[in-house]
């Protein structure tokens, strides 16, 4: 190449970027950009961003996020989501205009995520772009409707004693190590094949626990309609406060589409602790406990957002089963009293009745259910009539006996027949009861068939009831399990199967020996 080209080539080169130069229009954008003015364990204070809202959503330059709680003056208070290890005095921070949101829709099921909506399985499908806020305003009185539609938990003793309606709030409380979280397992378990999409939000639970879980849901198949939504005990306590709220977007997609969801908080006492540990932090006002004055609003407007939809609004429903633990059986401390007055009944595990092997432990005299008989098939309605009222009477004069007061006959078949209720409350973990063999048992029991059955081939009678009760006719069982009633006829023929089964455990009981 010649000298005449190159000066050619570098004239054109100058030409154009002189073109440029003169047609370049510069503009200007505002932002705000604050600083870290300190650092402390799961709080961070910023200056600056005047114009900030109340939990908006805020971004570090390391990447972290934040949500602005305390707006002063001077300051704000900021929640992190993340290690505050990441955080450095005179880090900037900006605003993104949106509030904290979570992926929701069909791609979650099956899948275990974080609150911030990153998965936690090791797969490398995508969530999905649908996003809903976490915080969202519960569902208006006149927008939601009765709930009439059994939620059967598998479980004898609380579908027949304590029933749970689809859109119903049902507190489980009780002492450590009872069987809260076993409860909420079986539930989710019973739910296969009922069209019910499942959440269990993990909220502060150690790894061990949490694994645990997720291993049951793989075996019994029940991953396949669950998300799982975790934050383990190390966690901050950011994660821990938003847990539940955007598990609860989750489970509200699909109720909004129609679909009846069911979600668990376990438990709301690491949640609670959690709040009061960042309100102190951020210098708020300590109450009762130290809690501060609104850890009522916080429990109230999650569970709130559980309900049953009108069919406008395409009657899907929310149903809701949180989680507390209790000390020493106080069920009147405050977090407690608080969960007790905002959900629609409760579950109380005693300790006692744990020790004494009755599984599920679940305290009958102080459980109850506001919803009730609305929420059961009438089959069940007619069989569990007085089933509630003889077992308390029974648990009044089996303490009397035990002074060894003497009985009249009355009083001693109460007893028997008490016993016998009790024996047959007690279930193994992780096998639920469909809908039909529980009301065979039932019938069986409330008509006085197990009375005369030895306490201790209660259980390998009722068993072998239950693989036998396969060989009713098929449009019996297909009524048992509907919201239709049961004839009279097909009472006849279940009554004369019970007969026949149970014939080979009959046996005259051991009188009850009085003074």
């Amino acid at each position: 190449m010649n000298k005449t080209s190159i000066d050619t080539t570098d004239s054109d080169v100058f030409s154009q970027l002189k073109e440029s130069r003169e047609n370049h229009k510069f503009s200007f954008s505002l932002r705000e950009v604050g600083k870290v003015v300190s650092v402390s364990s799961g709080i961070v204070k910023v200056s600056g961003l005047p114009g900030v809202g109340y939990e908006e959503l805020l971004r570090f330059s390391s990447g972290l996020f934040g949500i602005a709680y305390n707006l002063d003056r001077d300051e704000i208070g900021v929640i992190l989501l993340g290690s505050e290890s990441l955080i450095n005095v005179g880090d900037e921070v900006t605003r993104t205009n949106r509030v904290m949101d979570i992926p929701v829709g069909e791609p979650l099921i099956g899948r275990i995520i974080n609150p911030l909506g990153e998965p936690l399985d090791g797969k490398k499908e995508t969530l999905g772009s649908t996003r809903l806020p976490i915080e969202r305003p519960a569902t208006a009185i006149m927008d939601r409707d009765a709930v009439t539609v059994p939620l059967q938990t598998g479980l004898k003793v609380i579908d027949a004693l304590i029933p749970i309606g689809r859109g119903q709030r049902e507190l489980i409380l009780g002492d450590r190590q009872t069987g809260k979280s076993a409860i909420a397992l079986d539930t989710i378990i019973n739910q296969k094949g009922k069209n019910v999409i499942c959440v269990y939000c993990a909220i502060g639970q150690r790894s061990s626990s949490v694994a645990k879980v997720i291993a049951n849901l793989k075996e019994k198949g029940a991953l396949d309609y669950t998300v799982v939504v975790v934050t383990e005990g190390n966690d901050p306590p950011g994660l821990k406060y938003i847990a539940p709220y955007a598990a609860t977007s989750i489970a509200e997609y699909f109720m909004e589409k129609g679909q009846d969801a069911l979600i668990v908080y376990d438990d709301l006492t690491h949640h609670a602790r959690a709040y009061r540990e960042l309100s102190l932090l951020l210098r708020r006002p300590p109450g009762r406990e130290a809690f501060p004055g609104d850890i009522f609003y916080i429990h109230s407007r999650l569970l709130e957002r559980a309900t049953h939809l009108n069919k406008e609004l395409g009657g899907g429903s929310l149903t809701a089963l949180p989680i507390i633990e209790t000390e020493a059986q106080n069920i009147s401390a405050y977090i407690p009293t608080n969960l007790i007055s905002i959900t629609d009944g409760q579950i109380y595990l005693s300790p006692k009745l744990f020790e004494l092997g009755i599984l599920p432990a679940v305290d009958v005299g102080k459980s109850v259910s506001r919803v009730g008989g609305k929420a059961q098939l009438p089959d069940y309605r007619t069989v569990t009539g007085n089933l509630k009222l003889a077992y308390s009477q029974f648990e009044e004069l089996e303490n009397y006996a035990r002074f060894g007061t003497r009985l009249d006959e009355d009083t001693r078949k109460t007893i028997i027949h008490g016993e016998r209720i009790r024996s047959w409350l007690i279930q193994q973990e992780l096998q639920p009861m469909s809908v039909a063999e529980q009301i065979i048992v039932l019938l069986a029991l409330t008509n006085d068939y197990f009375d005369t059955i030895p306490i201790h081939k209660i259980q390998e009678a009722e068993t072998f009831l239950q693989r036998k009760s396969s060989e009713l006719p098929s449009d019996v069982l297909e009524r048992l399990a509907s919201i239709k009633s049961i004839s009279k006829e097909d009472k006849e023929i279940i009554l004369k199967l019970v007969e026949k089964v149970l014939e080979p455990f009959q046996e005259k009981p051991d009188p009850i020996e009085s003074n």
